[in-house]
């Protein structure tokens, strides 16, 4: 394998408390030496990182990938360019393919054709229930031991309190965290945004903040009854992140992520029936947004997941109540993030950013990622932090175009990335 040096870049490791400026070689697939001033051996390619940041790759927990069934939107190869271009070196794909990821067999399946197709690293977060139906359990100890970390039903919550608890006691039982959309569907069906002035403007049916709230509280009881760690997918309102301290208090192993559509917009990027800016959970308001802002400040908030859900574009070109739920955001977040934490005044350091991006999220399902640690796989990400672009959806690396930041000038450029101790993405310009 070849060796590198990363010479004269900022290192940001959360899982040592590290920020300094060292440089950083890699042999053998392994960090092997972190130091002020190395010198370059004999055979060794070295990387200028002057003015950037040397850090473990971004882990993303919730991440469509489409394959198989749906490949006309997104494939294992094509979602891991776009991962790799966004410098996220791990992902966790969601079970909502075709047919679901609801047995060991599709698990293994899966695994093995996204290790063919990417050198991204892919995991699998497997169905809650047969055919994610939110009837059947699933098989929770066979699909651990096929290789998913976690389970979920994604964008199909059990609507049952009954199945729900069944759930979450058998997933404790073998370890295996929970990882839940929460939306109250009696609240939600026929509605295609948030529930507010603008959706009356649009006349369009809203999804009431009451939505995502009440399954929250439903499930954070049944998660300190079972003991189960739930993980609240895409945290989208102010009711929702209080209801999370309220029960982290009593004792509930409650764990939540926020999108950085989440955290940048508010309903009234649908005003002129915008579907790019429709998703599910719903964009909401500037109490929303600013309650989320403070979650993520003050580490309520555990870590900043994509939830990229690419789209063909015919179909994101129907009226705004028959267009699919969803956004791409695998080649945008870490520029989003920088741009909201410079919008607030930098409340987070570089080194936090890191953390929430890749570290914590990595520790969330015991994934093998995020840190710099001597003899760590060298799964490494070079930022360079000042390098301001456009964003254009015909050149994602993704299939999918359905973005609601496209001409925005973000900050923020991934230079290199490296899985393994192998270049697998680099950007000169």
């Amino acid at each position: 394998m070849a060796s590198y040096l990363l010479k004269n870049g900022r290192v940001l490791d959360p899982s040592q408390g590290l920020d300094a400026p060292l440089d950083l070689r890699i042999r053998n697939g392994h960090i092997a030496e972190m130091a002020p001033q190395l010198t370059a051996e004999a055979g060794e390619t070295v990387i200028d990182c002057t003015d950037c940041w040397v850090a473990p790759g971004l882990v993303d927990i919730h991440v469509h990938l489409r394959e198989p069934g749906q490949d006309y939107k997104e494939t294992l190869q094509s979602g891991g360019e776009a991962a790799l271009a966004g410098g996220f070196t791990t992902l966790c794909c969601m079970p909502n393919t075709e047919p679901p990821l609801d047995s060991p067999a599709r698990v293994r399946e899966l695994l093995q054709r996204a290790a063919q197709a990417t050198p991204c690293r892919v995991y699998v977060v497997a169905a809650l229930t047969q055919s994610m139906r939110g009837e059947q359990l699933c098989d929770y100890e066979g699909l651990q031991r096929a290789g998913a970390v976690a389970a979920s039903d994604d964008a199909f919550p059990i609507q049952s309190a009954a199945v729900m608890r069944r759930a979450m006691r058998a997933c404790a039982a073998v370890g295996l965290p929970v990882l839940t959309h929460c939306e109250e569907q009696s609240l939600t069906e026929g509605a295609s945004m948030h529930e507010g002035e603008v959706s009356a403007l649009l006349g369009l049916r809203g999804m009431p903040a009451s939505a995502e709230a009440i399954p929250i509280a439903r499930n954070a009881l049944l998660a300190l009854e079972t003991g189960c760690h739930l993980h609240i997918q895409h945290l989208s309102t102010a009711i929702g992140l209080a209801l999370i301290r309220f029960f982290r208090e009593q004792g509930a192993t409650l764990t939540t992520e926020v999108t950085p559509h989440h955290l940048l917009l508010t309903h009234h990027a649908c005003e002129g029936f915008d579907t790019h800016a429709k998703m599910n959970p719903p964009l909401r308001t500037q109490t929303d947004v600013d309650a989320l802002s403070e979650g993520l400040i003050r580490g309520d908030i555990d870590c900043i997941a994509t939830d990229h859900a690419p789209h063909a574009r015919f179909e994101k070109e129907q009226p705004f109540e028959s267009a699919p739920f969803g956004v791409v955001g695998l080649e945008t977040a870490l520029s989003c993030i920088l741009k909201w934490n410079r919008e607030h005044g930098e409340p987070l350091t570089p080194l936090e950013l890191i953390a929430r991006l890749s570290t914590r999220p990595a520790q969330l399902l015991g994934l093998p990622a995020g840190s710099l640690q001597r003899g760590a796989v060298a799964d490494v990400v070079v930022i360079d932090p000042s390098a301001d672009w456009v964003v254009l959806p015909e050149q994602f690396r993704s299939m999918g175009k359905n973005t609601p930041f496209a001409g925005w000038r973000l900050p923020g450029r991934v230079r290199h990335v490296l899985v393994g101790g192998e270049v697998v993405h680099r950007r000169d310009d």
